[in-house]
């Protein structure tokens, strides 16, 4: 059963006698159509927020070489997809903070076999954690790497673009005090 059980929806099956469904609520704005042009900041944990990325130690972040799978694929991620810009971004022992900007590109061919709308913050996180599951599969790693679903907050003006990208480069010195932080 997931842990944050606010964050689920129990529907009761049509037949009788049905047992009961577990669906998730969206995180998302409803009516948001996450494909805009705009700057999003995202959380992306690991997996029971284990501390798989490396560590913090003096408040600075020594990622191992599952961090260095992230770190590369992140840096990619504008290269592969052209709709894409990456601003401040930090890894963390257990979970990974980025600000994207996405643009309307015209020219650009849609491209999402996961069924998610093409050139959306959904299917840049997926493609993203996709890529990095399969470079730890290749490596050896075979436990699962992250949390389902994904953090986003839409940033909406200059004041809060700064507030996010003063949190995300100081992250690494606030990691005692982090609510992420499962050490601490």
């Amino acid at each position: 059963m997931d842990e944050n059980i606010d964050n689920v929806v129990h529907v009761k099956g049509v037949q009788p006698n049905a047992p009961t469904v577990v669906r998730r609520k969206s995180m998302r704005l409803k009516g948001y159509n996450y494909s805009c042009q705009g700057a999003y900041f995202v959380t992306i944990c690991t997996h029971n927020k284990s501390h798989l990325l490396g560590k913090v130690q003096d408040s600075v972040m020594h990622l191992n070489a599952i961090g260095r799978f992230v770190e590369e694929e992140w840096g990619s991620t504008a290269v592969i997809r052209q709709e894409i810009e990456s601003g401040e971004y930090v890894i963390m022992p257990n979970h990974f903070h980025a600000i994207v900007f996405i643009n309307n590109i015209k020219g650009v061919q849609p491209n999402a076999p996961t069924g998610l709308k093409p050139r959306s913050l959904g299917a840049l996180i997926s493609g993203f954690k996709a890529a990095v599951t399969m470079k730890m599969r290749l490596s050896g790693y075979e436990d699962i790497v992250w949390q389902r679903n994904y953090y986003e907050h839409i940033i909406r003006n200059e004041q809060d673009y700064n507030a996010i990208a003063e949190y995300i480069i100081h992250n690494p010195e606030n990691w005692a005090k982090d609510s992420l932080n499962q050490t601490s």
